[in-house]
């Protein structure tokens, strides 16, 4: 029997190099986080547009009394879908994507625990806005925005539309779930070294919070609209109100999670803010500990407040206090935020650059959008106010000021980490000017007329109803306002590939992500740096500096030291 032959070396046998693949199928199927990020992005920019084009529409039906433009069916569907994509498939997909591109990066990780979960939430949230839009190739949703029982249930809604919109919010919420357990894995287990709980980057600490608060009432909410399936299609009962079901169930359940979103987007904007009015005001903020904890504190109880929205429901004066004392002590960390802020820009070397300009433009908008909440959390004026026009106009201000405003400042400051390239200040500081116009146009129409008992969410009123001027402002100021975000929207994707290079670090930030390249390689960090404060990039920069500094004099002293002893050895003439 021959023995077998070994070769002496291992080989490598190859039939050829494979085709590198497109582009747009690299992207779509990479789990790195920022690809990931990316994508979250992008698609979040893209239905914000949808949304203000779906609410212009509703704005134009509105801008005179008694308009026959849009019929009252039509109006419905576009309310329906247009509440989804506001909150789903903008809103919440824009702050995931910047915390799946920055929080592994800021907390010096290589990469994320789980990376085919995060791929497979966006995935899952990309097949949730499908199915929204794909019911208008037969018949779109017509329930309102939270698909309330028992105008969602089989009798008062029979078609299809109202199944496309529990299918598709479940599944978008469902891949939300899945990134929030991803990034709290990741946060928990893959810090860099020293990087412990309290030296956490703010927007790393306010992207954790998040994370937990769509944890905990994402399930909730999939609780709900598994239950409103089955009501509907299984002869369930439980929120059947003739069967002993609770319709009232649902709608807490619901304001639960809407609540979750309402503190997603105040404690993202304050991350944001927390993170560039340093950087650009070149000194510390003002108290480190307050902010995490003020932080911490407005996802507690801006949550706990949920009855707020639910002051006409039968649910007796007790928890109605109840929810206006939660709401009420909001002042607290939200007051200490925002002192925070002005704090740290009062007597700083102000670099006022338009991230600078968005995260003001945001501390202003958020506090008269929360002044009106909190005045509509005082029951007996949450009981004339609730359902109208002044109550929605409120929640309008801070969804702007939290997630527009709070969004687009993140993106001017983040961009060159994403792209390698700045955005357009001229450009971004015109979609400002003419985004915060529009919104104190829009937002002063619909107070008003609020206060003249203008219900929400009718596609018309009458003309004796004395609010035809204050629609007619309120219609004006949202063309302002789309014209301003579709500018920025627009110049965000022209400067993505044609903006000004960069470079890697543009700004002189303190916090990780600007250790990396940019765009970062793959694995993020060639070395993962060592934490040893809550500020560690300034360290590392004095630390190289000063090794560059020792070795550049190190040869030098050796040439001296050469040309001494030769000195000494040489005869004397």
């Amino acid at each position: 029997m021959t023995p077998p032959v070994h070769a002496t070396h291992p080989e490598i046998v190859s039939d050829g190099i494979p085709p590198r693949r497109p582009g747009w199928v690299e992207r779509a199927t990479s789990a790195d986080h920022k690809s990931v990020g990316l994508m979250y992005i992008a698609m979040a920019l893209g239905f914000l547009a949808v949304a203000l084009v779906e609410f212009v529409m509703m704005r134009i039906q509105l801008i005179v009394p008694e308009n026959t433009l849009i019929e009252p069916q039509t109006f419905d569907r576009i309310l329906s879908v247009s509440g989804a994509t506001t909150v789903f498939l903008f809103a919440l997909p824009l702050m995931l994507g910047l915390i799946s591109y920055l929080v592994p990066l800021q907390i010096g990780s290589r990469g994320i625990a789980l990376p085919r979960l995060g791929l497979l939430s966006f995935w899952l949230y990309a097949a949730g806005a499908t199915t929204i839009y794909a019911s208008f190739l037969w018949t779109p949703p017509e329930a309102g925005f939270a698909a309330l029982p028992p105008l969602s249930d089989a009798f008062f809604s029979p078609s299809a539309g109202v199944d496309a919109w529990v299918i598709g919010v479940g599944l978008a919420v469902l891949g939300f779930a899945c990134f929030a357990i991803n990034l709290l894995v990741t946060v928990r287990n893959m810090r860099a070294p020293g990087m412990a709980w309290r030296r956490l980057p703010l927007f790393s600490w306010a992207g954790t919070m998040i994370c937990g608060l769509q944890l905990f009432a994402g399930t909730l909410l999939l609780a709900a609209l598994t239950m409103l399936l089955i009501d509907r299609h299984f002869d369930g009962v439980f929120f059947d109100s003739q069967e002993g079901g609770a319709p009232l169930l649902y709608q807490h359940l619901a304001w639960i999670f809407f609540s979750a979103v309402f503190a997603s987007i105040l404690v993202f904007a304050f991350g944001v803010i927390c993170e560039i009015l340093p950087v650009f005001a070149r000194k510390p903020l003002f108290s480190r500990r307050t902010a995490m904890g003020s932080i911490a504190a407005v996802a507690v109880l801006a949550l706990l407040s949920w009855m707020q929205n639910m002051y006409s429901a039968p649910l007796g004066l007790g928890l109605d206090i109840f929810a206006m004392l939660m709401a009420i002590g909001l002042l607290i960390p939200i007051g200490l935020l925002v002192f925070d802020c002005v704090a740290t820009l009062w007597h700083g070397a102000v670099h006022f650059r338009a991230a600078v300009w968005y995260s003001i433009a945001a501390i202003s908008a958020l506090s008269f959008g929360l002044a009106g909440k909190l005045m509509s959390a005082v029951v007996p004026v949450g009981w004339q106010l609730d359902h109208t026009t002044a109550a929605q106009q409120d929640t309008i201000v801070v969804l702007v000021g939290g997630a527009v405003f709070g969004g687009f400042a993140a993106l001017h400051y983040w961009f060159p980490k994403l792209s390698g390239r700045l955005m357009g200040e001229g450009i971004g500081r015109v979609a400002l000017l003419d985004m915060a116009l529009g919104l104190a146009l829009l937002a002063v129409g619909m107070f008003l007329a609020g206060v003249k008992a203008q219900p929400v969410d009718v596609y018309k009123y009458f003309q004796d109803a004395g609010v035809d001027g204050y629609n007619l402002i309120a219609s004006i100021g949202s063309f302002i306002l789309a014209v301003g975000v579709l500018l920025e929207v627009g110049n965000a994707a022209w400067s993505y590939r044609h903006g000004v290079p960069a470079g890697h670090d543009p700004w002189g930030g303190s916090t990780l992500e600007w250790f990396a390249l940019s765009p970062p390689p793959i694995h993020n960090f060639d070395a993962v740096p060592d934490v040893r404060s809550a500020e560690p990039l300034p360290e590392i920069r004095e630390t190289i500096r000063m090794r560059t500094a020792s070795w550049a004099a190190e040869p030098a002293t050796q040439e001296a030291r050469a040309d001494g002893d030769g000195s000494r050895g040489a005869p004397v003439a």
